[in-house]
């Protein structure tokens, strides 16, 4: 599973890599700070994972989501915020978010849900190999 991850934190990005790094079908494609750049990467790579912070320099994570769904539907999508407010969840909700967390109080479920992210993906594929 390629992984696009997107932070304005080193540390947020440190820790995300390091909680990634345990699972061999994982593959970072690559880490970035800003909004912006974020997009063009996420275009370029086609993750199939992007993890993104929704505060950031440039086009913010809720900015970012919305114009990758116009483009894929299908990318998994996770978006991470220290202002976990109704505000902000209903927007990601509505743009077509997978999952939404709070990096103070949610960030330790998010290894979690990565993990189920994983394994459906490898099950899809096999499930694909078998049916050809």
């Amino acid at each position: 599973m390629k992984v696009l991850l997107a932070d304005d934190s080193d540390l947020i990005l440190e820790r995300l890599q390091e909680m990634l790094s345990i699972y061999d079908e994982i593959e970072i494609v690559g880490s970035f700070k800003n909004g912006t750049e974020t997009l063009e990467a996420f275009r370029k790579m086609k993750p199939d994972l992007a993890i993104v912070d929704i505060k950031m320099p440039g086009l913010s994570g809720l900015e970012v989501l919305n114009e990758i769904r116009k483009e894929d539907k299908f990318a998994k999508f996770i978006l991470l915020t220290f202002y976990p407010s109704v505000y902000y969840r209903d927007s990601a909700i509505n743009a077509g978010v997978d999952h939404f967390f709070s990096k103070a109080d949610d960030f330790d479920k998010l290894a979690q849900v990565v993990k189920e992210l994983v394994e459906n993906s490898e099950n899809d594929k096999r499930n694909k190999e078998t049916i050809s």
